[in-house]
């Protein structure tokens, strides 16, 4: 009796445990008890499992064949007519013939067997109903808590106890986690590993962006604005492309809100990421400009067959379209999806030199460096200070000391 118990309180725990159905939770159990069954009474063996799950319990009844004690020949699928006339005088050869058989009756052995087989199917179950479950969620939020931190990952775990994995090459750089905070992330893939679901999330994938635009944005989630692009350096800044079907909507202002009530939550959400929110337009030039605000552009030309732009601004406005350590030119790039190279707009009569006319001065990589900040002018370099230029640059001080020599003496 206390093996049967035993066994009644395993399912009993995976009952209210284990985030199984009613039909599944039945079905394996039924499987299980056919399964010992058939090894310790044959295949040919009839059964009948009635499983109580109100209580726990289960019921299992066997069905044997009437047969005349001459022509006994197997215990297991037969019954003698003269045993069975013993529960009831009426049985007649051929009749079938039911008897309750209880789990005592197996043995401790096989009941232990039993009971290890219940809970690695429902694990399995329970395995492949969370793949399931999750393989149909990705791509969207999810809030769960911290349960530990590791070196290069989080793990997780939603309101069902589901263990879920935020890597390091996911999270925000500013992010700062501690054991049992609240965290959303969006579900980036769902894997089986060796039978296990392994569910991957992320914090840094522009998916997330654009899901928290859906949640604080009613706009977006009804259909009337769509987001036609998202590029991001997580915690640094990010550009999104929106477009309206309703003329009636600016899609830009239902997007920042009153104040920047909208933007505002989902700033807050990334860390203080700096968030662009764009016009998206078929106008290849005047996407471009957009791209690039807030810099004031003077003149675009676009090498459509090499995917480039050459984007042509006043001296002032320069710094302004490459932006800090290039993130502004980089993601307006990425956005467009062209090359954008920056020139400065000379006025008419100044005087100047490009830097590609110092090839025998200054190395060609020192000149590509100081051209990927936007200076590809002498004049260009000297209106910003050595402290700026190592600062924006990957050169030493004194790279940057020589190079303004060399430029200065060139107007001396």
């Amino acid at each position: 009796m206390e093996l049967h118990n035993n066994l009644i309180d395993t399912f009993a725990e995976f009952k209210e445990l284990k985030s199984i159905d009613r039909p599944t939770m039945i079905g394996v159990l039924k499987d299980v008890f056919t399964s010992t069954l058939t090894k310790l009474f044959g295949e040919d063996s009839k059964f009948d499992v009635i499983v109580n799950d109100t209580k726990g319990d289960v019921e299992i009844w066997r069905s044997r064949v009437v047969v005349e004690d001459s022509e006994f020949t197997d215990q297991y699928t037969q019954i003698p007519l003269s045993e069975a006339r013993k529960i009831d005088e009426d049985f007649e050869p051929g009749e079938e013939y039911s008897d309750e058989i209880r789990l005592e009756d197996f043995g401790r052995r096989a009941i232990l067997a039993l009971k290890q087989n219940l809970q690695a199917k429902i694990l399995e179950r329970e395995k492949d109903n969370i793949y399931l479950k999750y393989k149909d969620r990705v791509g969207e939020i999810i809030t769960g808590e911290i349960y530990q931190i590791w070196k290069r990952e989080l793990l997780v775990l939603d309101d069902e106890g589901t263990e879920l994995i935020l890597p390091k090459s996911e999270q925000i750089p500013n992010d700062r986690y501690r054991k049992g905070d609240t965290l959303r992330a969006v579900v980036l893939s769902v894997e089986l590993r060796n039978g296990t679901p392994a569910i991957k999330l992320s914090r840094t994938s522009p998916l997330f962006l654009e899901r928290l635009f859906e949640l604080e944005i009613p706009e977006i989630l009804d259909g009337l604005i769509t987001i036609k692009k998202i590029v991001r350096v997580p915690g640094e800044r990010a550009k999104v492309a929106v477009e309206s079907y309703d003329e009636r909507v600016d899609p830009v202002g239902a997007c920042v809100g009153m104040k920047g009530s909208r933007i505002h939550g989902i700033v807050r959400e990334l860390h203080n990421e700096n968030i662009d929110i764009i016009n998206f337009t078929n106008n290849l030039q005047l996407f471009i400009q957009r791209a690039l605000s807030p810099a004031k552009i003077t003149s675009i030309k676009i090498k459509a067959d090499e995917k480039r732009a050459d984007v042509y601004l006043n001296p002032d406005q320069v710094s302004l379209a490459i932006g800090k350590g290039g993130l502004n030119i980089k993601l307006a790039s990425q956005l467009v999806g062209m090359t954008i190279d920056v020139y400065r707009e000379m006025d008419e009569g100044e005087d100047d030199v490009a830097l590609d006319e110092f090839t025998d001065e200054i190395e060609s990589w020192v000149i590509e460096e100081l051209k990927a900040i936007g200076c590809d002018t002498a004049r260009s370099v000297l209106e910003l200070s050595a402290e700026e230029l190592v600062k924006r640059t990957d050169l030493e001080e004194e790279t940057i000391l020589d190079v303004l020599s060399i430029l200065k003496s060139e107007f001396e």
